[in-house]
């Protein structure tokens, strides 16, 4: 990855730990049972449960199955960093306000390199954190063949 290369943006990759996935795990879970459970329930108790049944199922399911997806892909790429990831520096260059309606934080623009990647430069979203300030320098682990990164903070 080097500051001329072409193809995709670099894409930051979240430590999902092992808790915090069969967390995850569960609520995916829950998503995806609440709205059949509630239909079966609503054969036996009535039809208010029914109705709700019925609701919940075409909303919570897709939901719950993006979810599951999400957490698949997020765990693969740090069993892949874990694996095959190159040791790297990451310098704060920005720090910019962000608001999106319900989420607040700070667009953190990142320097990355060191030895084995050539230097990028990408955002990171985050929420604030009283740590971070231009020109703090962080812990990061690349896969340059796949665009990947994780920064420690």
């Amino acid at each position: 990855m080097t500051d001329d290369a072409v193809g995709p943006e670099p894409k930051q990759v979240s430590r999902v730990g092992p808790f915090d996935a069969l967390f995850l795990y569960v609520t995916a879970s829950g998503l995806c049972l609440c709205g059949p459970v509630m239909l079966g329930l609503g054969v036996v108790a009535g039809a208010g449960l029914l109705l709700a049944g019925i609701l919940f199922t075409p909303l919570c399911t897709p939901l719950g199955i993006a979810l599951r997806a999400h957490i698949d892909v997020e765990r693969e790429d740090n069993r892949r960093l874990d694996a095959v990831g190159v040791v790297a520096t990451a310098e704060v260059t920005s720090l910019t306000d962000w608001a999106d309606g319900e989420s607040t934080g700070f667009v953190v623009g990142l320097r990355i390199g060191g030895p084995g990647c050539g230097a990028f430069e990408t955002t990171w979203k985050r929420s604030r954190h009283p740590a971070l300030r231009v020109s703090l320098r962080l812990a990061a682990v690349v896969d340059r063949d796949r665009r990947l990164f994780r920064v420690e903070l």
